[in-house]
């Protein structure tokens, strides 16, 4: 039977649960349609579209983890909030360096309110703050209308506060283990009839369970709203988050013994050194301005800088020790200046029109940017010997000299899109979603002596269709072509060309409880030619090249989120995959192919609203191959634990242990090195809110 027929016949079975429901509510008067689910589970978005559509209405799936959340779970930075995102994999191969991933695919794609401001490479230097965040929404697949490129992985939209019409302030202070504490404020404030301020400042302070490592963190955000007339308004804001971290990790633990069997370690164990560091420091400014029609259109231009700098000292180790002596592991080193610079210019308009009876929503934009890259180089041509395995958290590796810093790479990219979107009423039932975005990209520069050139152009397509069944439970089906340029290079050192394919996606949207509870499955299949692949490093053991091969992605996914009372709220999802290459093969093994994440509350508003809540996240087991052996993790579950209480008026504590059950397991193996993940852990958290 073929992958994407038996993910169809599970992704049905499995969602007769929610058809059971809607049996015990056929007796029930019927209702309007109106949206009243509160929380993650209908929260209108245009991050897929464009149109501001909810994720019944959107032929994609899409996860919103709201500021609720947010603060039940005390996720403060976006690492562990995505790890509770369904559908999405955090490969924290390196402490201070992330790469996301979802069906199989990197995701390479983010925004912030809609805008894209892709990562350097698709990776996130530091942890981000969520600080500055209401909520963050993952739409998974290809996203072709708002970014015309990427894999048919996921797009990432951070969603900033807003300053508010009355006066709110919230202050926060959090201390745990590992010397862990934290302040937090956010203060937004109406200035005058006509115009609003909100700010934001978070500073985090934590050792680590990992040897050496230390994490000091401040972050600060300000934005301003003037209502200039009723239908004008103009905003302007800037964030900065400054990002130091000492004793990090630069690749991770060797995992293959000189006899090829796998290492176990102390799980605070590192190849670090206590001279080590990694400082990030990222800085956003941006001014809008939007108009709105009195016939219902409006528009927008957003103006947006961004620049990341960075500053490291990094240590690498590799080898295969042997096992009886712990010796033949050796270290490389190097000083990395880095800055990276993008303005980004968005012009948009939306708005409803009147077509053969029938009223429609149309919107289309352009936008175009310009980044530049610059990274510097010093490395040590000293070898470093590590001590014997047990021995590294003794503090015995010496700091190198270091010759001066040399400019490495140098590389410019230029992005243009002339994009669109409709949201079709064809029938009271039947809906459709069309469009498309129009590339030009251009890339000049030089990156280690090899020329960086490269000129695209693209057209990608979108075609999706919703159809009602009911009130309760719509089907919908959605297609987009994929077209990735991509930043890795050939044994060559020059990029390689393009992944192009396809991707489709269908399934069955629902709403239950009175539209409080929001249940989805869907089934995908995406394919991909020229895919980049691990291939090798080059001589000086440091940079990478690669292949491109041909990658299919089939599988299914379930999701439920909202409430299924007033007080008891649930959300998580399932998600089944398999990864195939040209010749039928599975491939990419290192990515989990099984996921469950599952996160509920409970509130008694009678115990000065005492809540509690859990959250598990669990995944199938994967393996690698490194240093001519295999690499193994199995499965495993987490489990993390909340409580709330309101102790008086405005004040309210909580308690979050994580790991409850101190499982042991690797973080990824995307590198065929890893370090190993945080055990149980306790974080205390006191709030005043006015």
């Amino acid at each position: 039977m073929p992958a994407l027929t038996r993910s169809a016949l599970l992704a049905g079975a499995m969602l007769m649960l929610p058809l059971q429901a809607h049996a015990a509510d056929v007796d029930s008067k019927d209702k309007d349609d109106t949206i009243i689910v509160t929380g993650e589970a209908n929260q209108p978005s245009s991050s897929a579209t464009g149109l501001s559509l909810t994720p019944r209405q959107t032929p994609q799936s899409i996860t919103i983890i709201n500021r609720e959340r947010i603060d039940d779970y005390a996720l403060t930075n976006i690492n562990d909030l995505l790890s509770q995102a369904v559908g999405i994999n955090v490969e924290r191969a390196e402490t201070d360096r992330t790469q996301y991933n979802s069906r199989g695919f990197d995701v390479t794609n983010f925004q912030i309110d809609g805008i894209g401001l892709p990562l350097i490479s698709g990776i996130q230097y530091g942890d981000m703050d969520t600080a500055l965040f209401e909520n963050v929404e993952t739409i998974r697949g290809a996203n072709a209308i708002m970014t015309g490129i990427g894999n048919p992985s996921a797009t990432i939209n951070y969603v900033r506060k807003r300053p508010l019409d009355e006066f709110q302030a919230k202050v926060s202070a959090q201390a745990g283990s590992w010397n862990q504490w934290r302040l937090e404020g956010d203060v937004s404030v109406p200035l005058t009839d006509t115009l609003s301020a909100r700010l934001i400042y978070a500073h985090e302070e934590k050792d680590s369970y990992l040897d050496y490592n230390q994490v000091n963190r401040d972050v600060m955000g300000g934005i301003v709203s003037w209502q200039v007339t009723p239908q004008l308004k103009a905003t302007i804001g800037y964030s900065r988050q400054e990002n130091n971290s000492d004793g990090v990790l630069w690749g991770a633990l060797p995992l293959i013994y000189s006899d090829l069997t796998q290492i176990s370690y102390p799980r605070s164990t590192s190849t670090s050194a206590d001279w080590t560091y990694w400082n990030t420091t990222d800085q956003n400014a941006f001014a809008e301005l939007a108009y709105g029609f009195d016939n219902g259109w409006a528009v927008k231009g957003v103006f947006t800088y961004k620049q990341h700098d960075e500053r490291a000292k990094l240590l690498y180790a590799y080898g295969t020790p042997d096992k009886e002596t712990g010796l033949g592991v050796y270290g490389m080193t190097g000083i990395y200046p880095t800055t990276y610079k993008q303005y980004l210019g968005d012009f948009y308009a939306s708005g409803p029109v009147t077509l053969l009876g029938r009223e429609h929503s149309l919107a289309f934009g352009v936008s175009t940017s310009s980044s530049r890259g610059k990274a510097w180089e010093a490395f040590s041509d000293e070898l470093i010997e590590y001590p014997a395995i047990g021995q590294w958290d003794q503090g015995l590796i010496a700091e190198p000299t270091y010759p001066d810093a040399i400019l490495q790479t140098d590389v410019k990219d230029q992005l243009t899109r002339v994009y669109g979107a409709a949201h079709l009423n064809l029938t009271d039932r039947l809906k459709a979603v069309v469009g498309g975005s129009l590339m030009w990209l251009k890339t000049s520069g030089t990156s280690y002596d090899v020329d960086q050139y490269r000129k695209d152009s693209k057209f990608s397509p979108y075609a999706g269709l919703i159809f009602d069944i009911d009130k309760h439970v719509s089907l919908y089906a959605s297609y987009t072509d994929i077209y990735n340029p991509q930043p890795e290079v050939d044994i060559n050192n020059r990029r390689l060309d393009p992944a192009k394919g396809t991707s489709l996606e269908a399934g069955i949207k629902s709403q239950w409880f009175d539209n409080r509870l929001y249940a989805t499955a869907a089934i995908f299949r995406a394919r991909q030619s020229g895919l980049a692949e691990f291939a090798g490093t080059f001589d000086d053991g440091l940079r990478s090249y690669y292949t491109g091969v041909d990658t299919t992605s089939t599988g299914f996914e379930l999701e439920v989120a909202g409430n299924i009372t007033d007080q008891w709220s649930l959300s998580g999802g399932y998600t089944h995959l398999d990864i195939e290459d040209e010749d039928g093969n599975d491939t990419r093994t290192w990515l989990p192919t099984r996921t469950l994440k599952l996160s509920t509350t409970y509130k008694i508003p009678d115990l000065n609203d005492l809540k509690l809540g859990g959250q598990l996240r669990w995944q199938n087991a994967i393996s690698t191959q490194a240093d001519g052996g295999t690499i193994r993790q199995k499965g495993y579950a987490v489990l993390d634990l909340m409580t709330s209480v309101k102790l008086a008026e405005h004040v309210s504590a909580s308690v979050n242990i994580r790991n409850v059950t101190n499982t042991r397991y690797l973080n990824s193996l995307m590198w065929g090195q890893a370090y190993y993940a945080a055990p149980r852990s306790a974080l205390a958290t006191l709030s005043l809110d006015f």
